[in-house]
């Protein structure tokens, strides 16, 4: 039985090190990276899932509002998470060429603009909250208006606590040092689910229960990233003052890679919200089960979405130190890994779709809707969401953000928004046509983006 064993461990080493391997990086620089990375998406998941079934035991009224609030604050979230992106790349690329000073100073810079511009954002969410809501989700009944005015505002006081946490974890993976990331990851989400636990499940406070989680979780976060930056780190030394000094040349890179990629996710999340307005259209019961199915489609999603983290350290550091040939090498590699990570992910939640699906206590007229996109969205899946995000992440961490940006915008609502609005309620298809236009437009945009990677254009731009 030995030999057996020594024969297929010497076979795995060969295949990772033909793969994985090449002059920048090689395998176990890149496990090491991926699995701490890896367990960071599945607690996330996983803690999102355990919270929206237990904010689904307050009723389909509170389900449906924070889905509603959820996809307004990805929109807005998702700013200052893109300028924590190009912290990242820019990080990746100086530890890349082995400039230490110009680490720490990308680092600093990262986590001091981020956390001003979340600040900014949260404010702007306060105070126009009303008109916010009222544009968007009008259409929605009293009591789901009720719940989404009380978790958009608590969301939005929580801002600057996730956004520092956003920026240090992204400097750190730049570095390589996903475990400390993955630590102070862990610390926030564990901790927002244990107080859901006693607000929503014991004290039955629902949806503001869970704004008092949120708040508490993130900013203990916040404070867990900083202290570990400021006392626990023996590479970066960064100091309080170096977060009050803007640097305006370093934040030119990072705004370089990162702004391009805020107004990509601001585009790409309000073309979400537009058809978030369209399911609202269709009513509660839609509601809930875009919720429920957009569930199980982040369970298939966490191997892929740890790759496409992973593939900007990867890339970055590659491009850091000049090498495009491992780089080329290792997208590819990445982009086979992600595929067959969504086989098998599909073989290992398809089988217990109704034990997981009676988490959420949803109605039983929508459980059958639920499989119907759950399934085909399993399938499609497979061949087309690898080449639409792993492939951007890598053109972006090679300092080809414009571009990605670009094609991002126009697709999501040439294809998504608009298709998204004939097949879903012109044609009536209703929420499976919402879903359908999603799929097409990872399809179309991902093969624009797989023709950007066979060219040269994507390895001409220098960011360091």
């Amino acid at each position: 039985m030995e030999p057996n064993v020594n024969v297929n461990t010497k076979r795995s080493v060969r295949f990772l090190e033909k793969y994985f391997s090449g002059e920048s990086l090689d395998y176990r620089h890149m496990i090491a990276l991926f699995i701490p990375i890896l367990v960071d998406q599945a607690f996330i998941v996983g803690l999102n899932l355990v919270n929206t079934a237990m904010i689904s035991s307050s009723g389909v009224a509170a389900i449906s509002a924070v889905n509603m609030i959820d996809s307004l604050n990805l929109f807005l979230i998702s700013v200052f998470i893109a300028v924590s992106t190009g912290g990242t790349v820019v990080v990746a690329q100086y530890k890349g060429s082995g400039n230490s000073l110009m680490v720490s100073k990308a680092t600093a810079g990262a986590t001091s603009s981020v956390s001003l511009m979340a600040f900014i954002i949260g404010m702007f969410g306060i105070l126009f909250h009303k008109p916010l809501l009222n544009v968007l989700f009008g259409a929605a009944s009293p009591e789901v208006m009720h719940n989404a005015r009380t978790y958009l505002i608590g969301s939005c006081i929580s801002y600057l606590g996730i956004a520092v946490v956003e920026a240090v974890c992204g400097a750190l993976r730049g570095i390589g040092r996903t475990r400390a990331s993955l630590a102070l990851s862990l610390i926030m989400n564990l901790v927002y689910v244990l107080l859901n636990l006693v607000f929503i499940n014991l004290l039955h406070m629902g949806v503001l229960g869970m704004t008092i989680s949120i708040n508490i979780a993130r900013y203990l976060g916040a404070i867990c990233a900083l202290y570990y930056l400021f006392r626990m780190d023996n590479e970066l030394h960064i100091r309080i003052r170096d977060l009050l000094v803007v640097q305006f040349s370093m934040l030119k890179k990072i705004m370089f890679i990162g702004m391009p990629f805020a107004a990509e996710q601001m585009f790409f999340n309000g073309g979400k919200i537009l058809t978030q307005v369209f399911i609202v259209s269709l009513g509660t019961y839609a509601l809930a089960t875009n919720a429920i199915a957009s569930s199980f489609a982040g369970i298939m999603q966490i191997p892929g979405n740890a790759l496409s983290l992973t593939i900007i350290t990867v890339v970055g550091q590659c491009m850091g130190s000049n090498n495009v040939k491992d780089a080329r090498k290792f997208i590819k590699s990445f982009l086979v890994a992600s595929s067959l990570s969504f086989v098998v992910m599909g073989l290992l939640v398809m089988p217990f779709f109704n034990p997981l699906v009676s988490m959420f206590h949803p109605p039983a007229e929508i459980v059958r809707d639920i499989f119907i996109i759950v399934l085909i969205n399993t399938i499609v899946q497979i061949p087309l969401w690898s080449i639409s995000f792993i492939t951007p992440s890598a053109l972006r961490a090679a300092g080809d953000s414009k571009f990605t940006s670009m094609v991002s915008m126009l697709s999501m609502w040439l294809f998504r928004v608009v298709l998204g609005y004939i097949l879903g309620i012109v044609l009536d298809f209703g929420l499976l046509g919402v879903w359908l236009a999603m799929n097409c437009e990872w399809g179309i945009r991902g093969f624009i983006f797989l023709r950007r990677f066979m060219g040269k254009k994507w390895v001409q731009h220098r960011v360091i």
